[in-house]
Order: C-alpha cells, then sequence, then structure tokens
C-alpha cells in the first residue's frame, strides 16, 4: 500500500507560520521583511533545497554504509536557481557532497550519488520536473569515528 504523508502549516504572525509533520516535529516558515515577513524563519523555497539535500544525504550516506565506506562526515550543499517569472520554479539546482573519511572510495561515492540521483530521492524525482539538476563530490581524508 502507498505511504501517505501529511503537514499542516498554522499561521502565527504576518508570514510567520509553523508547520507541523504528523510525526510530531514543527519548523518555521517566514517570508523575508521586503514582503511582509520578519526574516523568522525558512523559506518554502528554501525548504524545498533542504528537503533535497536530507533526501539524497541519506540514501548517500546509507549507500556507502552498506559498501562499507569509512565515511567520518557527509555535508551536502544545495544551490537553486529560480524561473524570473511566477510561479518561479527551480530551473537550475546544483548539489555538492563533501564526504570525510578513510580510504574513502571515489568511485563507490560516485556510484551512491547516481543511485540516489536516479532511483531512491523522491525530492530530486519531484524537483528535476522543473529544474536541471547538477551532481558533485569532493572527498576528504580525514581520522576519527565513522558517521
Amino acid at each position: 500500500m502507498a505511504e501517505t504523508k501529511s503537514s499542516t502549516v498554522v499561521l502565527r504572525d504576518d508570514m510567520l507560520f509553523t508547520g507541523h509533520s504528523s510525526n510530531g516535529y514543527t519548523i518555521s516558515l517566514d517570508a523575508k521583511k521586503s514582503v511582509g515577513g520578519h526574516d523568522g524563519g525558512v523559506s518554502p523555497m528554501e525548504l524545498m533545497l533542504t528537503a533535497l539535500g536530507g533526501c539524497t544525504g541519506m540514501d548517500v550516506i546509507s549507500i556507502l554504509r552498506k559498501k562499507k565506506q569509512a565515511v567520518t562526515g557527509l555535508e551536502v550543499q544545495v544551490n537553486g536557481t529560480r524561473a524570473d517569472d511566477h510561479p518561479k520554479v527551480f530551473t537550475d539546482i546544483t548539489v555538492h557532497f563533501i564526504v570525510s573519511g578513510h580510504n574513502v572510495s571515489p568511485a563507490a561515492v560516485e556510484r551512491a550519488i547516481e543511485l540516489s540521483s536516479d532511483k531512491y530521492c523522491g525530492a530530486a524525482a519531484t524537483l528535476r520536473h522543473t529544474a536541471t539538476i547538477h551532481y558533485s563530490h569532493e572527498i576528504i581524508e580525514t581520522e576519527g569515528q565513522d558517521a
């Protein structure tokens, strides 16, 4: 059976909202002061980029762990360019992975990113309808505990 997700967004003040996930977490959403907000939370479009980073990041770290890669850290940097005209969708997105670890295989990282982008990440599959998504990565050799 298909999994159903839900969220409720409640107005708090001016353009400031609180989003409530069905599993009990909250997040503040707001707009820039120039459009009536307070800059008191993440913007909805930034949240889309954050969701992409989280979705693909979770895929990649899971795959790298299954491949027994000694990853000690993972950072996913996501940047998006929006169209000039409404609805101002994302048209171009870059996703850059910074993988830290011990003797991490570049081929393993490339394959993990490929699997996430082409098969597993629902956020990427959704955004791909309006945006070209570019992926890159770097590996930093470190010492320490595995992530």
